[in-house]
């Protein structure tokens, strides 16, 4: 543990990708192939089991401090993450230090599941004596699965490419998939050769940045294809050998939730196709709030597969039978999409990403105009030599977005952030009027800058009405505009509607909290 709390210590004390980067690259060369494997797992969220809950750490705190509960929970409210307020407020009573490696470490939480409570306590009360500050909030961290260490997939992927003198492309595909620590070893993960050994790894997805100049800067429009951008979620849907794996954009693995494209195990070829998961309601595009009712499931109902039935828009192609092809040209591969479409014809839950055709930028401006009538959230411009790249590149693809849509709107609930912002309000309740009371409708914590997060602060502590543990309940004065992507009515708040990507877009000092928007003209955005 002493070597991995070293590194955390490097990356933790810099904002420096290149000092991060060689701080792990030096701790990979000194590390053994086991915490090696357990490192990068933590760094991609791939942590044991929690074995134990907050509430038990809390308590068992609390009495290993000798203070009462209520005060560290008022603590915690205050610094706002739980590894951290027990790690500051339990007591160095420290006895030898245990010179255990991190996997063993990780050995140990693992068992604690099993155990009985008290041995439970026992065992952990046992770890913090054991340990110095730092490797005890590693070992809280690992334990309540919190685990954030200011290093970026990209960033690990940086660091094993220059560890290991192989492609960052190489890396970032050899990362994905399902893999476990607990079961994968070091050489197998990275130094392996034989890529098709498990038939189920994705790619790397390529991401697209946001348009943000003029779109006619991009010269020739006949250079560029244009597509609708529609509102679902990321997929990459793999047909190898007989076996169907459908995976989201942050590596999780939704076939069970989507058991439509099962009927793919039939089809005799094999490709690895990009493309958005969309559901259909009533026979046309469902909402994005329709999509969530299939998402987060162990399984789905035959009455929601019949009421929600669901498909992939597809826009590109990596693999087609075992070839990998992402270094063609956008334009080819389009032709190699559109022929293995033409293959898998209307049997199966597939669609084709339209191509939009246009005349000039002014033209496709116009379309963009319209896209909501489609369903679509914008457009997407790609270039049709750019190649299918990792992660986020810019130069080739662009998502070119509509202008959201915006309500002005009053705070009714401040909560504490997290982490360096524990000590200031940064996460809204926001309402609207409905005749004389006032209704909540969404959340938001981006858009403001840090010196207003001060000003709200220093507005909620004169101003509070009531507290809920980190929630204060202030007094309607101050507004702001609220954009949002999507909106849908749902009968899960209290509101009746559901906003899509909710976001503060300014603080509306000018106005009023008499002239915030009604809950009826939020209502005349849903179509």
């Amino acid at each position: 543990m002493e070597q991995f709390s070293q590194l955390f210590n490097q990356v933790d004390g810099t904002t420096s990708t290149k000092k991060k980067i060689d701080a792990i690259v030096e701790y990979f060369k000194v590390a053994s192939d086991k915490d090696k494997i357990w490192t990068i797992g933590i760094f991609s969220h791939k942590r044991p089991k929690r074995g134990v809950t907050t509430t038990q750490l809390r308590t068992w705190a609390a009495e290993y401090a000798d203070i009462p509960l209520w005060l560290f929970e008022e603590t915690y409210h205050i610094v706002g993450d739980l590894a951290e307020t027990i790690s500051k407020v339990i007591p160095n009573k420290q006895i030898t230090t245990e010179s255990k490696s991190l996997t063993e470490w990780i050995d140990l939480i693992k068992t604690i599941k099993t155990k009985e409570e008290a041995e439970k306590k026992e065992i952990i009360l046992h770890s913090w004596k054991s340990l110095d500050t730092t490797g005890r909030f590693l070992f809280n961290k690992l334990l309540t699965g919190g685990f954030r260490m200011g290093v970026s997939q990209k960033t690990i992927v940086k660091s094993l490419s220059k560890y290991l003198d192989v492609e960052e492309s190489i890396i970032a595909h050899r990362l994905m998939g399902n893999w476990d620590p607990s079961d994968t070893t070091f050489n197998d993960l990275l130094l392996s050769e034989d890529l098709t050994q498990n038939l189920s790894k994705p790619y790397p997805f390529y991401l697209a940045y946001a348009l943000d100049k003029d779109v006619e800067t991009l010269e020739d429009i006949n250079q560029w294809t244009a597509e609708y951008k529609w509102d679902g979620i990321r997929g990459q849907l793999i047909k190898r050998e007989s076996n169907v794996y459908l995976w989201s954009r942050g590596e999780e693995l939704i076939n069970a939730q989507f058991p439509e494209f099962e009927s793919l195990k039939e089809y005799e070829g094999s490709f690895v196709v990009d493309g958005e998961i969309l559901v259909h309601k009533d026979n046309k595009l469902g909402n994005f709030n329709d999509l969530q009712k299939r998402l987060g499931r162990k399984s789905v109902s035959k009455k929601m597969l019949s009421e929600l039935p669901a498909s992939i828009m597809l826009y590109d192609i990596m693999e087609i039978n075992g070839e990998d092809i992402r270094l063609l040209p956008q334009v080819e591969r389009r032709k190699i999409l559109e022929k293995l479409y033409q293959e898998l014809d209307d049997k199966y839950p597939l669609n084709l990403s339209e191509i939009i055709d246009c005349e000039s930028w002014s033209h496709l401006k116009s379309i963009r105009s319209a896209a909501r009538d489609k369903d679509a959230e914008g457009l997407m411009l790609k270039s049709n030599s750019g190649s299918y790249k990792t992660g986020r590149k810019k130069g080739d693809w662009y998502k070119w977005k509509l202008d959201p849509m915006t309500i002005d709107a009053v705070m009714l609930y401040a909560q504490r952030g997290h982490g360096r912002r524990a000590n200031l309000y940064t996460d809204f309740t926001f309402a609207v009027k409905d005749g004389d009371n006032l209704v909540p409708f969404a959340k938001a914590y981006s858009g403001l800058t840090d010196a207003e997060f001060k000003e709200i602060t220093q507005f909620v502590r004169k101003n509070t009405k009531e507290r809920f543990g980190p929630v204060s309940s202030v007094h309607p004065k101050l507004v702001f505009e609220i954009a949002f992507e999507g909106i849908a009515h749902s009968s899960r708040h209290k509101s009746g509607v559901a906003l899509r990507f909710p976001r503060i877009l300014r603080w509306r000092k000018d106005k009023t909290p008499d002239q915030i928007n009604s809950l009826d003209e939020l209502r005349l955005f849903i179509k």
